[in-house]
């Protein structure tokens, strides 16, 4: 990455701020930002600005922009694709995730293959998968068994890539992300995690609300590990190909919960609601075999260490979210 230009779109929010931080550690030239700050925050890039703010530039501004997004990307070595809808969004506003998540992924190829990007790193998700039939699940799983929009969406992006690939010789990678926390996550507005949710009735004294019967596993990827995904997947020497990254470990929604409460210095009995109606998958588990042998990765934070970060970074912010 070093002396390089890089753009970075939906470059304000939880994953891509971090891969600000570490294109700075990698000794980018330049990072310009794409955000319309409907989930990204200013505030999760106001370190990478005050560090260094002649290489860093935040570009306000929608990636369905057409001239926006050409006259941003021209001249960028690589391209970070980060920015998207949350999964229950698209199901509520199907029509918006269509033009955010297809139409805007295809202004943003489309720059690139004009700008001669030498690379594109895109995000995916395990989403495409759905409820797997193989665990733990590869690459190589077929999407059929996903019924959501956001799967939907990410997994034509795929198809977009490799057609580019095929028809103008854009290299790209696209990275499949599991349970992603951490950090900067959306601790405001109307989608906002679980684990949000969780530390605001642990804090008021109430028991964390779990969706379903709790037995359902997810596999959680902290964000650090998942931005460190990315810089590994523009340095190496791959393209054309896609990859999990997950920590391989399964952690059921209860153990999450009370894992969270030690975090929090907190301990008591667990609240069940009504099952999820969005991505009701009752089971998650990657191979990251892959990842680990082309580009060099592997999780590095333990869910303990990731969960009493992720509750250090919630204090710290949250009367001002």
């Amino acid at each position: 990455m070093t002396d390089r230009r890089i753009v970075v779109t939906g470059g304000a929010g939880t994953i891509g701020s971090h891969v600000v931080d570490q294109l700075l550690d990698a000794g980018a030239a330049k990072v310009v930002v794409i955000d319309d700050l409907s989930r990204g925050r200013v505030e999760n890039i106001a370190e990478a600005l005050e560090r260094a703010p002649e290489k860093v530039e935040l570009v306000e501004g929608d990636i369905r922009d057409i001239p926006l997004v050409k006259k941003t990307i021209a001249g960028a070595d690589a391209v970070f694709h980060l920015a998207a809808l949350r999964i229950t969004r698209c199901a509520a506003e199907p029509r918006v995730a269509l033009e955010v998540l297809v139409d805007g992924t295809f202004n943003i190829i489309e720059a690139s293959v004009e700008a001669n990007v030498e690379k594109v790193i895109a995000s995916s998700t395990a989403s495409v998968y759905g409820l797997a039939e193989e665990f733990p699940t590869t690459e190589r799983h077929h999407p059929y068994n996903n019924d959501t929009f956001y799967g939907a969406s990410k997994a034509f992006n795929e198809g977009m890539l490799r057609s580019f690939k095929a028809m103008h010789d854009l290299d790209y990678v696209a990275l499949r992300y599991f349970n992603v926390y951490g950090p900067r996550m959306d601790a405001h507005g109307k989608y906002t995690e679980v684990l949000i949710r969780w530390m605001e009735r642990i804090e008021a004294g109430q028991p964390p609300l779990v969706l379903g019967d709790g037995k359902a596993t997810m596999d959680f990827v902290h964000v650090k590990d998942i931005a460190r995904a990315n810089i590994l997947a523009a340095q190496a020497d791959v393209t054309d190909t896609v990859y999990n990254i997950a920590s391989a470990t399964e952690t059921s929604l209860i153990d999450l919960a009370r894992g969270l409460q030690e975090a929090m210095g907190a301990s008591g009995e667990l609240e069940f609601g009504p099952e999820r109606s969005v991505n009701a998958v009752p089971r998650r588990l990657a191979d990251i075999s892959a990842a680990e042998r082309e580009l060099g990765w592997k999780p590095t934070i333990t869910m303990h260490d990731g969960l009493v970060e992720l509750v250090q970074w919630w204090r710290s912010v949250k009367g001002n979210v």
